[in-house]
């Protein structure tokens, strides 16, 4: 088996129960497959089991679809949700902004040096294509969707309509400014990533920078999360923080807080295109690199 074979990702979770390790592994062996990544973890609270491999087939123009449907027969004994792809298979990626663009230039930028390896299928903005004048989308699709407070659902219709015509498997929100419907939130379940502020404690709606500095806060984050038709409630993915003081102006905690934003966004992303994030309830399993 050469360097450079498919590395193909499995990821499962199912009702606790002996033999689950056993029967996957087993299989794959049988298989002839060398498993080179194995990560697991049984929720005592939940009763639910998780697992990722990565593992090579010993066949090196093995289709995805055979390994899938020879592993059918033991995800149906376990009960499990799974899925199985080829780990250097591209996702398919569109991005929604709003007027702060951070979190846009610098994915864009990480893309562009094959950081975060995804096909970014277009970008979708509530703002004319000038408020982002100085971003180069190299031919990227571009998308100007403005908003009506009185009525979304024209404009989250043709959102829905790009998702289907580009064939989006996830959808990141990189400061897109506009809470999603509980309709379009439920197509989107599991495939839709966030990025917001968050505080100790949590200040919501205009300004929540010049809402902490007014508390004085000690430290500010940001949270990334998987959306949910409850506003900033869904299940969170990565977080981070930094301590601030009663030095630092509203000014100043805007600039520390987009570094912030921008970096634990670039960190789901890559989580999350490598398998690595599984829905566990209210809350995630994330399996570090």
């Amino acid at each position: 088996m050469g360097e450079g074979a498919t590395q193909f990702v499995l990821t499962l979770s199912c009702p606790d129960r002996p033999g689950i390790v056993g029967a996957v592994s087993s299989h794959l062996a049988a298989q002839g497959s060398n498993i080179l990544e194995a990560q697991q973890f049984g929720d005592a609270q939940t009763g639910q089991f998780f697992m990722r491999l990565v593992f090579h087939p010993c066949q090196s123009n093995v289709a995805a679809d055979d390994l899938r449907t020879g592993f059918r027969v033991v995800a149906q004994r376990f009960d499990m949700r799974w899925t199985l792809r080829p780990r250097d298979q591209r996702r398919r990626v569109l991005l929604m902004v709003s007027k702060f663009d951070h979190c846009l230039a610098d994915l864009l930028y990480r893309w562009r040096i094959g950081e975060l390896p995804m096909d970014i299928v277009g970008i979708v903005a509530n703002h004319p294509r000038d408020t982002y004048r100085h971003l180069d989308f190299d031919g990227i699709p571009f998308h100007y969707l403005p908003t009506d407070r009185a009525d979304k659902a024209p404009q989250e219709a043709q959102v829905w309509a790009l998702i289907e015509q580009s064939g989006t498997e996830l959808v990141v929100l990189a400061r897109y400014m506009q809470v999603l419907s509980d309709e379009l939130t439920a197509k989107l379940a599991g495939r839709c990533i966030n990025i917001h502020h968050s505080f100790l404690p949590g200040f919501k709606g205009a300004r929540p920078y010049h809402q902490a500095h007014r508390r004085g806060v000690k430290l500010i984050g940001a949270t990334a999360h998987f959306v949910t038709a409850e506003l900033d409630e869904g299940p969170i993915i990565e977080q981070d923080i930094e301590r601030v003081s009663h030095s630092d102006t509203p000014e100043d905690m805007i600039r520390i807080g987009r570094d912030i934003e921008r970096s634990v966004l670039a960190r789901t992303l890559r989580l999350v295109l490598d398998d690595r994030v599984l829905i566990d309830g209210h809350k995630t399993v994330v399996f570090a690199p």
